[in-house]
């Protein structure tokens, strides 16, 4: 593949973005960030020092879409395939003394999980608490107005039901008098959890593989994890498909940051090993959903349909122009995608050589359990004047795809809106 990087641009935030702490360096510091998305929301908690609105504005409309928090892993077999080759070994007598206490935590912790693969965690139930509380703490003028209405919808999914549920107790906890309306219906996926369809899914089926599955061999070295947990290495060899065993096991271990009562199994694991596992997913997830051109462009136009209900809706609030909030619930594959369509800060980078990718664009910055992006409104008090925007992503201030104005991070809703939909109508042509 040709050391080559394509259509980069070169915002401030992603020079800022090279020059700060690299990629290893953020997992050797914190080697839950190799979880990607299932990285634990309050793990990276912003300063939530926000830039002030520019003088006699005053915020009055929050549009939103957020995943579910912390989950138990979604596959019928995500335990029992690890379980299976350790219990296999274990019965043969090959477990080391840590293979065989892997196995003992694996087993005594997988009694947790009958019939609650995907459901909502402890842990994902507190991420929106925390949530909910703030954006009624940062954005009062909105979410303390009397009688504000709050439309609140989710897709048909219960965690993330339950996600929308708990932001909502907040809300309410903090006004009383707010006017929440939920609303979960198959009649909402067409925007919610939109389904690939026309160019999108035609790359996705057309989508190279072959280097994928090359980049992830080439950085799964499961050797020394192999004689960590089992005794005898011809056996291994032979009975052992190792390289899926080592990305099985640290999707299990990786994921115990969803769990109150999960084990710190980390130490399984060298520094070296989670930042590779990382990588691979790092590419894995841009190539299936972001700007990437090894697809195209094309991947994060799976949420068209989102962003233009988050368009659209807005038109009808700003019209409006009293207190209100419009929230969606989902999942990170809407997440990803629709921060990676909106160009927040340098989401919507286009790196064709996997090597350099995570130098520009690292997934656990944008899709954490919980993670969300939220757009906020101001209007001038004097009623005269443009209507501005601002977007965070995790509750972080990034840029937007066009001049800002004279304060940072805040900008003309009326350019950014024609920047978005002009965007949208090239794509349909």
């Amino acid at each position: 593949m040709k050391k080559l990087l394509t259509m980069v641009v070169l915002f401030s935030s992603m020079t800022m973005n090279i020059a700060a702490q690299t990629a290893r360096e953020d997992i050797k510091a914190n080697p839950w960030l190799a979880g990607s998305n299932y990285v634990d929301y309050d793990r990276q908690l912003p300063d939530f020092k926000y830039t002030p609105a520019p003088a006699g504005y005053v915020p009055f409309y929050f549009t939103h879409y957020g995943r579910h928090g912390s989950r138990w892993l979604i596959a019928e077999d995500s335990y029992e395939r690890v379980l299976n080759p350790l219990r296999k070994a274990n019965q043969q007598g090959k477990l080391t003394p840590v293979g065989l206490k892997t196995l003992q935590q694996l087993e005594e912790f997988n009694k947790t999980t009958h019939l609650r693969l995907g459901d909502l965690t402890t842990v994902g139930e507190r991420q929106h608490h925390g949530i909910g509380k703030r954006i009624a703490e940062h954005f009062p003028e909105i979410f303390k107005s009397t009688g504000v209405a709050i439309d609140a919808r989710s897709t048909v999914v219960t965690r993330c039901v339950l996600s929308m549920v708990a932001e909502c107790e907040e809300l309410m906890a903090a006004n009383p008098s707010a006017r929440i309306h939920n609303d979960v219906s198959e009649s909402l996926q067409y925007y919610l959890n939109q389904p690939h369809s026309g160019k999108v899914k035609e790359a996705r089926e057309n989508m190279d593989r072959e280097s994928m599955k090359a980049f992830s061999d080439k950085n799964t070295h499961p050797e020394r994890l192999m004689m960590v947990l089992f005794n005898d290495p011809r056996w291994t060899n032979d009975s052992i498909q190792q390289k899926q065993l080592m990305r099985q096991l640290f999707e299990v271990v990786i994921n115990m940051q969803s769990h109150d009562d999960g084990y710190d199994m980390l130490n399984l694991f060298t520094n070296n090993e989670l930042y590779d596992q990382w990588r691979i997913d790092n590419v894995s997830w841009y190539m299936r959903y972001a700007n990437a051109p090894q697809t195209g462009n094309v991947m994060a136009f799976s949420q068209y349909n989102l962003l233009t209900n988050i368009i659209e809706t807005a038109d009808t609030c700003v019209a409006l122009g009293k207190p209100q909030a419009t929230m969606r619930f989902g999942h990170e594959v809407c997440v990803m995608p629709l921060a990676c369509l909106m160009e927040l800060g340098n989401c919507g980078a286009s790196i064709l050589d996997f090597e350099e990718l995570e130098k520009y664009w690292q997934n656990y910055k944008i899709f954490p359990m919980g993670c969300n992006i939220q757009l906020i409104f101001y209007k001038p008090k004097s009623g005269e004047g443009d209507i501005l925007v601002k977007a965070l992503l995790n509750e972080r201030e990034v840029t937007l795809p066009v001049a800002s104005t004279s304060t940072p991070y805040y900008y003309k809703w009326a350019d950014l809106r024609k920047y978005w939909a002009d965007k949208l109508a090239k794509f349909a042509q």
